[in-house]
């Protein structure tokens, strides 16, 4: 039956490749895959052992001989060859050809420099991706899977806030007017929360754990009912296990200055906005997306801050995998607006 062959629905893929998790989505098929970023490698074979889940499942628990590998940092490759398998083994297992070569599109950080993005583009060439590897900024592609109206001739301000960066943009007639990326996001935030806990309980605390914390207990604007939540690690002094009793103020006292980071890229990004679109983010406000924007009370928070309305995203975990998918399915009429290539 005409449209159905699954080798042309497999050729078309775009990558979200994320600090914290990386997301591939399928041309005709959606998000097919969403693991974290992190690689077990044996250090004696050199060998990968495990990649995504089954690699995070290991972290802090993994023998001597396996090293847990985070390969992005703050949104750009940290660790080249690691990256290469974690991204080759991700693309086989959404592939359904061993023998044509997928389109690729990725994703990246808006103020990566020339060297890091063709970075990327090698990793996903070596990774078995097609030539050209395209590239889109994760601010665009993170608007587009909101739904932002992207190519009219208004304001549209998207802040993606990520595991290794936060990406603010101003959108208008499909380009970025202005836009700011700083290297704040989720992961700052747990090693914020796992700071705290030694500084102020002598308390150590696993990054799982730390993330757990953020989850469960962390916020950026005080809440309706303030909890108190148990949290369990090593005394440092003692070197035993035990419990601390934690509040979600205190949480929330700890990750103050971080926000107040990522606010400050908002604020200084509607400072280099020109009036008539500045005009438009008071009448629009700005739209949240990434993990980050889960944050309890983070809305409430900026819009505080800024005076303006902020809305979260349909999907904000999904935006820019989303948002990559849907510029890839309409390439030709976009090129030479938000996608980028070195080959082109």
């Amino acid at each position: 039956m005409a449209g159905t062959n699954p080798l042309s629905i497999s050729r078309d893929i775009a990558v979200d490749l994320g600090t914290a998790n990386t997301l591939v989505y399928v041309k005709g098929q959606g998000l097919v895959l969403n693991e974290p970023s992190v690689v077990a490698v044996d250090v004696r074979s050199g060998q990968v052992v495990a990649v995504g889940h089954a690699a995070k499942r290991m972290w802090g628990r993994a023998p001597r001989n396996i090293r847990l590998v985070r390969p992005l940092k703050e949104g750009v490759i940290a660790d080249f060859e690691v990256c290469e398998q974690m991204l080759k083994q991700f693309l086989q297992r959404v592939s359904t050809s061993r023998w044509s070569k997928p389109r690729v599109i990725v994703a990246v950080p808006s103020e990566v420099t020339g060297v890091e993005r063709r970075a990327v583009q090698d990793a996903a060439e070596f990774a078995g991706a097609r030539r050209p590897v395209f590239i889109i900024e994760e601010a665009m592609a993170a608007a587009i899977g909101a739904g932002l109206p992207v190519h009219e001739p208004s304001a549209n301000l998207i802040v993606d806030i990520g595991g290794g960066t936060t990406e603010v943009a101003v959108i208008s007639l499909g380009g970025i007017v202005t836009a700011n990326s700083v290297k704040v996001g989720g992961d700052e935030l747990n090693e914020v929360i796992v700071a705290m806990f030694k500084r102020e309980f002598d308390l150590d605390i696993g990054i799982n754990t730390a993330e757990e914390v953020k989850i469960q207990l962390g916020s950026a604007w005080p809440l309706e009912q303030e909890i108190v939540g148990d949290v369990g690690g090593r005394d440092t002094k003692t070197g035993l296990p035990r419990t601390q009793a934690v509040t979600t103020e205190q949480i929330r006292e700890g990750l103050d200055e971080t926000i107040l980071r990522i606010i400050a890229a908002v604020k200084k990004t509607l400072e280099r906005t020109p009036p008539e679109l500045a005009a438009d983010v008071i009448s629009h406000g700005l739209v949240l997306a990434g993990g980050g924007s889960l944050l309890a009370g983070i809305p409430e928070r900026i819009a505080h801050e800024l005076g303006i309305q902020v809305y979260v995203a349909p999907e904000p975990l999904l935006a820019v995998v989303l948002g990559a998918g849907m510029s890839l399915e309409n390439l030709e009429a976009i090129k030479g607006l938000t996608v980028k290539s070195e080959y082109s």
